[in-house]
C-alpha cells in the first residue's frame, strides 16, 4: 500500500542529492531513507535514482515523478504549517562551511541577525566542497572550486594575497634588494627569516612564491597555527613574516601593528565563491546569508 512518507522522503532526497543529507533533514536514519526509496521504486516499478559513491542522481523517471508530485507536496507542507502549531515557532537549521578567520571577522558579530539557526564547520576549502556535495553542509564560502554536477559556485569578491611582516620586523635589507631588482637575493633573504603559516592555507604561501619567484618556497615555516587570527596576534608589534589575504589583516595594516613587507612583482588575487547545491530546500535562507556576507564584506572593504 502506498505510503505518503515515501513521497516526502523522495522529495528531500531529490533536492538534497544525498541519502545522508536527507536523513539529517527528515530526522530518520539513513537506512530508513533507503527503505522509503526502495519501497517507492518497487511500487512505481521504476528506478528513480542512480546511486553513486557520495550522492544520488535522479533518473528520467525520477525527474518526471518529481514534476508530477512537487506541487501537491508543497501544498501539503503549507497545510502542515497552518494546522501544526509547533511548526510556527520552529526555525530552519542551516549548516555552513567557511574559513574560521573569515567567520570571525566578517560574520560572527552578525549571527544574531539571522532568521534561522546556524551550524558552522571550519576546514580546508577542498574538504568543505566535499562536505557540501555529500550533504554535510548546505552552503560554503570557498576560494577553491571544482566541477560538481550537483553544485553551483558564484564569485562574489576577490582577496589580494600579501606578504606582511610584524610591526617590529627590520625590513631594511629586503627594501634594498627590492630597489635593486634582486629577486634571487630577496628569495634567499626571506628564506632565512622567521615565518608563520596556517596548516589549512599553506597554498597561499606556495602560490605567492610561484607568482613572484617562479618556484615553491625552499623553507618550512617555523610556526604553524590553525587560524590566521593566531598569526596576526603573534605578529602584532613583533617580528616575523606571513602570507595572507588582505581582508584578514587590513585593520592591522591600517594601524601599523603589522606592515606590508612587499607588494610583489605582480598582484596575486584569489576569487572567493559562494557554493551551494543546485537543488536545495533552503533557497531563501541561503539567499539571506549571501546578501548578509556581501553587505558585511563590502562595508569592511569600504572602511579599510
Amino acid at each position: 500500500m502506498l505510503n505518503l512518507e515515501w513521497y516526502r522522503t523522495f522529495k528531500v532526497v531529490y533536492e538534497v542529492g544525498t541519502l545522508s543529507g536527507a536523513a539529517q533533514l527528515l530526522f530518520i536514519s539513513q537506512p530508513g531513507v533507503s527503505l522509503h526509496l526502495n519501497s517507492l521504486e518497487s511500487y512505481t516499478g521504476y528506478r528513480l535514482f542512480e546511486r553513486e559513491s557520495r550522492r544520488v542522481v535522479p533518473t528520467d523517471r525520477g525527474m518526471l515523478l518529481y514534476d508530477y508530485v512537487i506541487d501537491a507536496l508543497l501544498k501539503l507542507e503549507e497545510i502542515e504549517k497552518v494546522f501544526h502549531g509547533k511548526s510556527r515557532t520552529e526555525r530552519p537549521v542551516i549548516s555552513m562551511g567557511m574559513c574560521y578567520t573569515s567567520f570571525e571577522q566578517i560574520l560572527e558579530e552578525h549571527v544574531s541577525e539571522l532568521p534561522f539557526n546556524l551550524i558552522t564547520r571550519f576546514g580546508e576549502c577542498s574538504q568543505l566542497t566535499e562536505d557540501l556535495d555529500n550533504g554535510a553542509v548546505d552552503f560554503v564560502v570557498t576560494s577553491k572550486i571544482s566541477p560538481h554536477p550537483n553544485l553551483s559556485f558564484t564569485p562574489f569578491t576577490t582577496a589580494r594575497i600579501l606578504l606582511v611582516a610584524g610591526g617590529k620586523t627590520d625590513t631594511t635589507e629586503l627594501e634594498k634588494l627590492c630597489a635593486a631588482g634582486d629577486l634571487d637575493g630577496m628569495n634567499r633573504w626571506l628564506a632565512k627569516q622567521k615565518w608563520f603559516a596556517t596548516a589549512a592555507e599553506m597554498e597561499h604561501l606556495k602560490a605567492y612564491w610561484m607568482t613572484n619567484f617562479k618556484e615553491i618556497p625552499k623553507f618550512n615555516p617555523g610556526y604553524v597555527f590553525p587560524h590566521f587570527s593566531s598569526i596576526i596576534r603573534c605578529l602584532k608589534n613583533a617580528e616575523g613574516f606571513a602570507v595572507m589575504p588582505d581582508y584578514i589583516c587590513q585593520s592591522e595594516l591600517d594601524d601599523n601593528t603589522i606592515k606590508l613587507a612587499w607588494a610583489g612583482s605582480r598582484p596575486l588575487d584569489n576569487t572567493i565563491y559562494f557554493g551551494k547545491r543546485k537543488r536545495t530546500i533552503y533557497p531563501k535562507e541561503i539567499e539571506f546569508m549571501e546578501n548578509l556576507l556581501v553587505k558585511n564584506w563590502t562595508s569592511r572593504e569600504t572602511v579599510s
